[in-house]
């Protein structure tokens, strides 16, 4: 039996794929409003699975907060 491993990425791969600075990133491992992450040893890296579970948590369909998943706009 093969076990599959997690698609884990950089800190730098993820503020390139949002379009932020790796700054933001750590602040945001510091007050836990990121996706969670995997700290091994100095090293931080991301779980795909982690990160696209955080990108549909904050999809929205409109400004007034309501997320797509909670069905309040359907």
């Amino acid at each position: 039996m093969q076990t599959t491993l997690p698609e884990l990425i950089t800190p730098r791969t993820l503020a390139a794929r949002w379009g932020l600075s790796e700054k933001t990133l750590e602040r945001w491992r510091m007050t836990g409003n990121g996706p969670t992450f995997l700290k091994l040893g100095s090293r931080v890296l991301y779980r795909m699975d982690d990160v696209s579970a955080h990108e549909a948590q904050r999809t929205r369909r409109c400004t007034a907060g309501q997320s797509i998943s909670e069905g309040i706009w359907q």
